[in-house]
């Protein structure tokens, strides 16, 4: 078998025992492993667990999609909302990442056990006040968002229930991340397909009413997805008790540790702080595109959706870089990390690259399948070609971030954020699509230019090497 773990010479047999351990789970210490071996035994669960995961997004826009623009609408602006929460979430799990995988890469699985569990508590403790004011406040929140008469009336339900399921949002990043960070990707992707499975049967039957489930309109797809996603968390806590994987959390675990806490929130703070500047970018986005009516923000919501399909399994590649960093850190070879950062990186400029190029030649009969009102399909299939057009940046800049992440370097890509997500996406998005008159396309266009612009500095930065030097 060649250190690349993909065929090579013919060794067809190699690669396919190569692929079922993947998916198996490996109990291979992979910092030991050739690092192409490495990234292939991580990347693979990880890239499907994100596939799932972007098959989610993109089949309740495709059901909801049936019941017209509005509640299309409904749904895009309640992910903007949520993006600020889950902002929370990914900084939590990036803080657990980072910690898990340097113990388990020095050798320290009672550590890392015990760090798995002030993670799960900080979860919960933030998931119980944000879902509370979720469903207090849903109404003005989508008001505030530029939400039409129909949104505010129909569509505030969804909304409700969304942001009132937030603690197994948190939950079942936390709890992945934990996973991914010890090596278990192959538990983190069975997760997700569990949680993914139950929202793709339950949600056309609780939005259209099939038999004898209730006809629940566009809130049915919030209550198969929370329903999904509870039952995906079930599972992990029953797998963490079991510890089957490179972590089994027992009772002597469960105990509060004031300095293993505040480490962690120390990382977290910043990974939040630096998520919620990607994400309420987002919002603010999403706030411009509905000044262009429901029709522009459906639209956006659809190319967004078919984007994340794209980019989601991409996730999976940079998350298995970022593990591969902290595990060599805490095992003492930041040489293998960058190996494994750059490697990464070029697979994913191959995959996105590809897959950006069939998008904008493709962008009409593409999102023709989620509507068939010309509006909507005209914004969508503009959004979709100018997005993507990016897609080689975005594939070395998603690797780049997320491996200063699993460096515990979580300032680096907040300030990298700061600057092109808050001063200059926003600004340039609100010039091209109202002075410069380029309308929603304008907002599309910012989005490409700030995205690639990550790629460049974080490139420029990592190279520098700052991040050998942190710990955690």
């Amino acid at each position: 078998m060649s250190d690349v773990g993909v065929p090579s010479d013919g060794r067809a047999m190699s690669f396919w025992a190569s692929l079922k351990e993947a998916m198996h789970g490996t109990e291979r210490d992979l910092t030991a492993l050739p690092v192409k071996r490495a990234i292939f035994l991580l990347a693979v669960p990880m890239v499907l667990e994100m596939v799932m995961e972007s098959i989610f997004a993109v089949v309740d826009v495709f059901f909801v999609g049936r019941l017209g623009a509005d509640a299309v609408a409904t749904v895009g602006l309640t992910e903007s909302l949520l993006t600020i929460i889950y902002a929370a979430a990914m900084g939590l799990s990036i803080g657990a990442t980072a910690m898990v995988s340097r113990r388990i890469g020095e050798k320290d699985p009672e550590r890392a056990a015990r760090t798995a569990v002030q993670a799960i508590g900080l979860g919960v403790l933030l998931a119980i006040p944000i879902s509370a004011a979720g469903v207090v406040f849903a109404r003005p929140l989508m008001s505030l968002m530029g939400g039409s008469p129909w949104v505010l009336e129909h569509g505030v339900r969804y909304t409700q229930v969304m942001l009132g399921g937030m603690a197994s949002v948190f939950l079942l990043f936390l709890i992945n991340a934990i996973f991914r960070g010890a090596g278990d990707a192959a538990i983190a992707m069975r997760v997700l397909w569990l949680a993914n499975a139950i929202n793709i049967v339950l949600a056309p039957m609780l939005i259209f009413g099939v038999g004898p489930f209730p006809e629940l309109g566009v809130m049915g797809a919030a209550v198969a997805t929370t329903f999904g996603r509870t039952c995906g968390v079930v599972y992990q806590l029953y797998r963490l008790a079991r510890g089957s994987g490179r972590l089994q959390i027992r009772r002597e675990h469960v105990r509060l540790e004031a300095g293993t806490m505040l480490s962690m929130l120390k990382l977290s703070g910043a990974g939040t702080a630096q998520a919620l500047v990607n994400t309420t970018s987002w919002v603010m986005l999403a706030r411009i595109v509905a000044t262009f009516g429901s029709a522009a923000v459906a639209g956006y919501t659809i190319a967004m959706r078919i984007v994340l399909f794209a980019l989601l399994p991409s996730w999976g590649l940079a998350n298995a870089a970022a593990t591969m960093v902290g595990q060599s850190l805490g095992a003492q070879d930041p040489a293998r990390g960058e190996r494994a950062v750059w490697t990464a990186g070029r697979i994913n400029a191959i995959f996105l690259g590809s897959l950006g190029l069939l998008f904008v030649l493709f962008a009409d009969p593409l999102v023709g399948t989620f509507s068939t009102d010309a509006a909507v399909v005209d914004h969508a299939s503009h959004a979709l070609r100018i997005i993507s057009g990016g897609f080689l940046f975005y594939a070395f800049g998603m690797v780049l971030t997320q491996s200063f992440n699993g460096a515990g370097d979580t300032a680096t890509p907040t300030f990298i954020n700061i600057f092109c997500f808050w001063l200059l996406e926003l600004p340039l998005a609100w010039v091209l699509s109202g002075p410069a008159g380029m309308g929603p396309s304008g907002v599309f266009l910012a989005l490409s230019v700030a995205f690639s612009m990550v790629a460049i500095i974080s490139a420029i930065l990592f190279r520098r090497g700052a991040w050998k030097l942190r710990k955690v």
